[in-house]
C-alpha cells in the first residue's frame, strides 16, 4: 500500500477512535503529500513521499528548539508527539554506531582525506545510506570529528 493511501486509511481510523492529535497530524501529512503531488503534477514515488515526511520531521525539530527557547514546553511536547506519529510512517532510522562505522569505512577507502575533503566524504557516506533514514547533522558532526582526529 502506498504511503498516501496508508495515511488516508489511518485518518479514517483516527476519526473513528476520536484521536485528536493523531488525526490532526495525519491531516497535515496528507496535505503536505498532496501539495508535493500538485507541485510535481503527477504521482509521487516512495522516495519523494519519504522526503516530504523527513522535511516535516525537520520542521518540527526546529519548532521544538524555538518553543524551548521561548519557554513553551507544552507546545514543544505537542511537536515531539507529532514527530513520533510521523516517524511511524518512515523506515527505521540509522543508529549512531552505524553512522560512525560508515564514516570510518569511507575515510579508510578514500585514503587520507583532510578537512578540505569533508564534502566528498559526506557525499560518499550519504550514498551508503541511500534509501535509509539518516540524520545529516549527525553524519556531518561525525565526519568532522573523524577528520579532525586524523
Amino acid at each position: 500500500m502506498r504511503l498516501t493511501e496508508q495515511v488516508q486509511k489511518d485518518m479514517v481510523d483516527a476519526m473513528r477512535k476520536k484521536e485528536e492529535l493523531r488525526l490532526s497530524t495525519l491531516r497535515m501529512m496528507k496535505a503536505a503529500l498532496q501539495n508535493r503531488q500538485i507541485e510535481k503534477r503527477g504521482a509521487l514515488e516512495e522516495r519523494e513521499e519519504l522526503q516530504v515526511l523527513s522535511t516535516m520531521i525537520k520542521q518540527r525539530k526546529d519548532s521544538i528548539e524555538q518553543f524551548e527557547k521561548g519557554n513553551r514546553p507544552e507546545l514543544a511536547r505537542k511537536e515531539a508527539d507529532e514527530i513520533t506519529i510521523i516517524e511511524g510512517y518512515m523506515p527505521k532510522a540509522v543508529g549512531e554506531d552505524e553512522v560512525v562505522a560508515a564514516v570510518r569505512d569511507t575515510i579508510a577507502e578514500m585514503g587520507t582525506p583532510t578537512m578540505k575533503d569533508m564534502g566528498a566524504v559526506m557525499k560518499n557516506v550519504m550514498a551508503r545510506f541511500a534509501g535509509a533514514r539518516v540524520d545529516g547533522k549527525l553524519v556531518s558532526e561525525t565526519v568532522k570529528k573523524e577528520l579532525a582526529a586524523k
